[in-house]
């Protein structure tokens, strides 16, 4: 299962976003699986390189299979440029999340 999680800060600000897992694919399943896991990496992706690239966000981001970490500084959590991008992406996969239930978990919580 593909664990996606929004995390805000004490002033309700999305500050970073956590994806762990992959979509558990059996081998008499479809593609339409793969393509479920490859949306919310697409998305997330997108996200992180319209932060970076336009918005010149110094993130804080750790890649590897299965896994991507990001989370931007308190100076950018006011730029509307930035909730923009974070939560259009966030709409999108809790859309997906609300179609693949069973593959998708989708969370928001508050930072510790």
């Amino acid at each position: 299962m593909l664990q996606v999680v929004f995390r805000r800060d004490s002033r309700n600000r999305l500050s970073s976003v956590f994806a762990s897992g992959h979509v558990e694919i059996s081998a008499t399943s479809s593609d339409e699986y793969s393509l479920v896991c490859a949306a919310v990496s697409a998305i997330l992706q997108s996200a992180r390189l319209g932060l970076e690239a336009h918005v010149k966000v110094p993130l804080d981001a750790t890649q590897r299979s299965g896994d991507l970490n990001l989370r931007w500084p308190h100076s950018s959590r006011e730029d509307q440029r930035v909730q923009a991008i974070v939560d259009t992406a966030r709409l999108g996969i809790m859309q997906i999340g609300s179609q693949y239930p069973q593959h998708i978990g989708v969370t928001e919580e508050f930072e510790p």
